[in-house]
């Protein structure tokens, strides 16, 4: 695998990112947005890659800031910082129709993409061909942290400003009262978000981190013709054992051909 380049987007943070499948020939690739505090490598971005190349269409990967093999620290980074740069990088380093695939996080700043360049670059917007969320953490900063905080953790946010989260996948998290704060700009829950792509919800019934029920809220809050949300028996927040990432490969595929406009 050759090494990972390097784009500085502006703010001058310097992006390391991955393209996978060469030329697409004129269909539809695919573009990958990672979880909070994960990086390009993981077990689903590469089982992405290698649809990529098995059908020869192209696929931009990247890490945010504070992640993975990109510059900048991880307590820096914002909600407001990572999107900016997942816009910069879908509008300035692809081409082309899209399936965005957000995981985690990533599922958030899918749906925050959508909706800004929807606002502000439609042409953008009309280039997005469909979005497969995995477990998606919308309105995580409230919903899945600030609402779910012992006092022990408001506390140390309130006077410190960082609050070490543990978990369950190794080191504990640095969570800070800016990411909470600018979360706030980004809620959309509550309002809702037109969706005029089709859109894929994959989740876990067993996920500990993104339970069950708030992809359900997900999938009520988002208005659009086609969507649909599929829940996986058994499956935990990581969804990526063999089966599972068959599962994403293949969802993630059909909406291409649809996009390409080959029946599925």
């Amino acid at each position: 695998m050759p090494d990972a380049q390097l784009e500085t987007v502006p703010g001058g943070a310097s992006l390391a990112y991955r393209e996978d499948g060469g030329d697409t020939l004129g269909r539809c690739g695919f573009f990958w947005l990672g979880g909070f505090k994960s990086d390009m490598e993981g077990a689903k971005a590469s089982a992405i890659a290698g649809l990529a190349r098995d059908t020869r269409r192209h696929l931009l990967r990247f890490d945010y800031s504070g992640h993975g093999k990109s510059g900048g620290l991880f307590v820096d980074g914002t909600i407001s910082a990572w999107l900016a740069e997942a816009t910069h990088m879908f509008t300035t380093r692809s081409t082309g129709r899209r399936i965005v695939i957000g995981s985690s996080m990533g599922g958030w700043l899918a749906l925050l993409l959508l909706r800004k360049l929807l606002r502000e670059e439609p042409k953008s917007a009309a280039r997005i061909g469909g979005l497969v969320l995995i477990a998606p953490a919308t309105d995580m900063t409230a919903d899945l942290m600030w609402d779910k905080f012992p006092p022990e953790a408001r506390k140390a946010l309130a006077e410190r400003g960082v609050w070490a989260r543990p978990s369950a996948y190794g080191d504990s998290y640095p969570i800070t009262a800016k990411l909470i704060e600018d979360g706030r700009r980004h809620l959309m829950l509550h309002r809702g978000q037109d969706c005029p792509c089709p859109v894929r919800i994959l989740q876990g019934d067993q996920d500990q981190d993104v339970p069950a029920p708030h992809a359900v809220k997900t999938f009520e809050a988002l208005r659009g013709a086609d969507i649909a949300l599929t829940l996986v028996k058994g499956g935990d927040h990581r969804l990526s054992n063999p089966g599972q990432l068959a599962l994403v490969r293949e969802t993630i595929l059909q909406l291409a051909e649809r996009a390409d406009g080959i029946s599925v």
